[in-house]
């Protein structure tokens, strides 16, 4: 056997041994879309489920072969942010850039190991609006500090994660929203160079409209607007919101694509069978790990609803013909809205469905179709304590509305 050679990479002080191999490339990826200023894959990859397998160290070769992948393909457009991560700090607002840092080292050592490709990597991060977050110079250094854990200079594309909804006092009657602030931190960030694009994530059409005239008046474009968006989720304000953001020329990203996992075919009827009532009873092989008991019982109760098998046929019987998978047919839907899914993704067989969604549209008849079948079913708004549109903030749940 071939002795096959180390290369030495340096990150954040560390030092990591990589092989020096080369691999083909899983697709080359010829589907993309303008963001703001950026040429992307119409298919993003979330990393909010990312973490090293360990507390002290970056290491997980199960995502190093996933952004290689990804970066070979032409297709390595990454949605982080600051608060992604695993540690117990995060949660707590604290620790914060755990998956940025890791998302920086996967990427330098895909560059590393692969060489140059067609297509630049980009990533996009995201500012947390925190109630100690109150002035300019707050966003400027959090971005900053993304800037840092990402290794770059200049951040592909950052988000404002939500609106400000963390209201402490809200019970008091005292509610002190900071979002104009924030438009002016992040509208400094783009003058000082830190950032090339502008986003938001969460914002309704007044929102949205707001933001973009606010930044306009500043002197720069407001680049995209991130939702929860899916063929299930259409009721919410989201179509209000995509139709807003096209006026506008503001592109849209959409998180739970596949409506947490209802969309990819585990919920079918060869899967569930009824057990009398409202109880469901789901095949114990599609068992999600990262899904808590509470997420289970939330999707099983929206998987029982009578016109839910109807749909997931249709999508089946699209996918059959189209020799595409159900998830594929879940993103291509997404795309043909002209808006960029964004599924979370842990292992290459992922990233291989996600760029099967590529290349190709559902004709109109087929989204007809499954338009009229979803309007036969509640919006879904989530499950167990992940929710389209609120948040648990430590003191209780705050909301906000696409409106």
């Amino acid at each position: 056997m071939a002795a096959v050679s180390l290369i030495c990479l340096s990150l954040h002080g560390e030092s990591y041994l990589i092989p020096n191999v080369k691999s083909k490339p899983v697709s080359n990826v010829v589907d993309t879309t303008k963001l703001g200023t950026l040429t992307v894959p119409v298919v993003g990859c979330g990393t909010i489920s990312w973490t090293s397998n360990s507390l002290f160290s970056l290491e997980n070769e199960e995502l190093e072969d996933v952004v290689s992948a990804a970066y070979r393909s032409n297709a390595a457009f990454f949605d982080t942010a600051e608060r992604y991560g695993s540690h117990f700090k995060t949660a707590f607002g604290m620790g914060y850039g755990e998956t940025e840092r890791l998302t920086n080292l996967l990427v330098r050592k895909a560059k590393v190991v692969d060489g140059p490709t067609r297509v630049d990597p980009v990533i996009a991060s995201k500012f947390t609006p925190l109630p100690w977050r109150t002035t300019v110079e707050s966003v400027v250094e959090a971005c900053e500090q993304s800037c840092k854990n990402l290794g770059v200079d200049s951040i592909d594309l950052y988000q404002i994660h939500m609106p400000d909804i963390v209201q402490p006092l809200r019970a008091f009657g005292k509610v002190e929203t900071k979002d104009t602030i924030y438009w002016d931190g992040i509208a400094k960030c783009y003058n000082e160079g830190l950032i090339k694009n502008v986003g938001v994530c969460n914002y309704g059409p007044t929102l949205v409209e707001q933001c973009y005239n606010a930044l306009a008046e500043r002197g720069l474009p407001l680049a995209s607007n991130q939702i929860a968006f899916s063929l299930l989720g259409r009721k919410n304000g989201s179509l209000e919101t995509i139709q807003k953001c096209n006026e506008l020329g503001v592109k849209v990203l959409a998180y739970y694509p596949f409506a947490m996992g209802l969309l990819t075919g585990k919920y079918s009827k060869d899967t569930l069978k009824h057990e009398g009532g409202d109880g469901v009873a789901l095949d114990t092989s599609l068992t999600t790990r990262k899904k808590t008991s509470l997420e289970q019982q939330d999707l099983l109760r929206y998987a029982s609803e009578e016109g839910f098998v109807p749909l997931i046929t249709a999508m089946s019987d699209i996918a059959e013909r189209r020799r595409k998978t159900i998830s594929q047919v879940a993103l291509n839907y997404i795309i043909s809205k002209d808006v960029i899914p964004i599924p979370g993704c842990r292992t290459v067989s992922q990233l291989e469905d996600n760029l099967g969604a590529m290349g190709w549209r559902l004709s109109e008849t087929e989204i007809k179709r499954l338009e009229l079948l979803a309007d036969e079913l509640p919006n879904f708004d989530g499950a167990g304590f992940k929710r389209t549109n609120e948040k648990f903030v430590g003191y209780g749940i705050e909301r906000w509305e696409l409106d």
